[in-house]
C-alpha cells in the first residue's frame, strides 16, 4: 500500500530539510519526491534469525511542496500548491521553534501559532470555497431530492458550519454515508494533519516556547504532533554507527524523526503492518487497520488471495518471546486463521494458498 505525505509550511522552516533527512535526497529546489524507510526493529530482529538475501521495510513517500508565502505568491504557485496538497492522503506541516540568525522568517519573528493559523486559513478558505460551489450546484439541479444527493447535500451542509468555525472538515460531525459522499471531493481538511515542530539541540533538551498553545492546537484540529531537530539528526546521521547511537542515548532521542512521522501517520489513517518471513525475504507490509487475512493475501500477490486456504499466524512478540520458529510452534503459539480474519500490527503471516 503506497501512503504519500505531503510536507507544507512557511519557507525556511526546515521543509527541505526535513525531507532530505527522510529521503536521503540531495537539496533541490521545487517540487521534491522521494520515499522514507520506515525504521522496524521487529523486521531487524527478524533478519538475524532468518537471514534473508532481502529485508524490505515498510516505507512513506514524500513529496515536499514549495514554502508558503503569502506576499510572494504568484496564482501559479499557489495552484501548483493545491494540486500538490491535494494529491497527498497526509499532510505534515513543519513549523518552526528553531533559533537560528542566519536563517530569516518571512514575517520577521518565529511564532508557531501565527504559522499554523496562517495555512490552516488557506486550506480552510479553498474548502469552504470549494463547498460553497457545490451547495449551489446541487441546490439548482432538478436532481436535489436523489437519495445520493440528498446525503451530500447534508453533509455538505454540516461540512459549511465546521468551515465557518474554522474546524477541518476531517473533525465535523458526519455519518459514514455522509463521509462516503463527499470523499470524491478531495477536501484539503478532510486529509490527516500532523505537525511537526522543528526545534534546536536546547529546545530538545529544555523545551520551546508555545509549546503548551501549539499541542493545545492540534488536539483542537485533530491532528498528531511530534518534535524533530532536524539538523542535529542530519548531523547525528553522518556519524559511525556507535557514534551515533551514543548521541541519541546522550540526548535522549529514543527514535529518529522518520519513525515518528511514520507512526504519527499510521495513527491518522489507521495502517497497521504485517510481516512475512523467510530465507528470501523479511518483510513489512502496510495496510489499513482490520483488514481481512484473504485481502491482506492479495497485498502479497494476487493469485495468494485467489487461492487463499489458510493464514498461519504468529504475533511478533509471541515469536521474539521464544527466539525462533520452531520454539514459537513447538509452545503452540502459531494458530491457523481463516478469510476473515483481522490482521494486527506485527502479526507474522504465513499465507496457505492452491491456485
Amino acid at each position: 500500500m503506497t501512503v504519500l505525505c505531503g510536507i507544507i509550511g512557511r519557507p525556511s522552516v526546515g521543509k527541505t530539510t526535513i525531507f532530505n533527512l527522510l529521503t536521503g535526497a540531495a537539496f533541490s529546489r521545487g517540487v521534491n519526491q522521494g520515499s522514507a524507510k520506515i525504521p522496524d526493529e521487529r523486521l531487524e530482529y527478524l533478519a538475524t534469525i532468518y537471514e534473508p538475501s532481502k529485508t524490505t521495510f515498510a516505507a512513506l513517500d514524500m513529496v515536499d511542496i514549495p514554502g508558503f508565502d503569502n506576499d510572494e505568491i504568484t496564482e501559479q504557485n499557489f495552484k501548483i500548491f493545491l494540486e500538490e496538497v491535494r494529491k497527498a492522503d497526509a499532510l505534515v506541516h513543519v513549523v518552526r521553534a528553531f533559533k537560528d540568525e542566519s536563517v530569516w522568517h518571512v514575517d520577521g519573528s518565529i511564532d508557531i501559532i501565527r504559522d499554523l493559523n496562517t495555512i490552516n486559513s488557506e486550506l480552510i478558505l479553498n474548502d469552504l470555497e470549494l463547498v460553497e460551489t457545490r451547495i449551489e450546484r446541487i441546490e439548482t439541479s432538478r436532481q436535489k431530492g436523489v437519495p445520493g444527493n440528498k446525503t451530500e447535500l447534508s453533509a455538505l451542509l454540516k461540512c459549511r458550519e465546521a468551515l465557518e468555525n474554522e474546524i477541518h472538515i476531517g473533525e465535523a460531525d458526519l455519518t459514514s454515508g455522509e463521509r462516503e459522499s463527499i470523499q470524491s471531493l478531495e477536501f484539503l481538511t478532510f486529509k490527516p494533519m500532523i505537525i511537526a515542530v522543528n526545534v534546536d539541540e536546547e529546545q530538545l533538551l529544555e523545551g520551546y516556547p508555545q509549546k503548551e498553545e501549539v499541542h493545545a492546537w492540534a488536539k483542537d484540529k485533530g491532528g498528531e504532533i511530534f518534535e524533530i531537530a532536524a539538523i542535529l539528526e542530519k548531523e547525528i546521521r553522518e556519524l559511525e554507527p556507535d557514534e551515533r547511537e551514543l548521541f541519541l542515548s546522550e540526548l535522549g532521542i529514543e527514535e529518529p524523526g522518520v519513525a515518528k512521522l511514520a507512526k504519527a501517520v499510521y495513527s491518522s489513517l489507521d495502517l497497521i503492518s504485517f510481516l512475512t518471513v523467510g530465507k528470501n525475504e523479511v518483510k513489512a507490509w502496510t495496510v489499513e487497520k482490520g483488514l481481512a487475512a484473504k485481502k491482506a493475501a492479495g497485498k502479497v500477490h494476487s493469485d495468494i488471495e485467489r487461492g487463499f486456504i489458510r493464514a498461519e499466524v504468529v504475533s511478533f512478540n509471541d515469536f521474539k518471546i521464544c527466539g525462533s520458529e520452531k520454539a514459537a510452534k513447538e509452545k503452540g503459539l502459531y494458530r491457523l486463521e481463516g478469510k476473515e480474519y483481522p490482521v494486527k500490527d506485527g502479526d507474522i503471516i504465513n499465507f496457505r494458498f492452491n491456485v
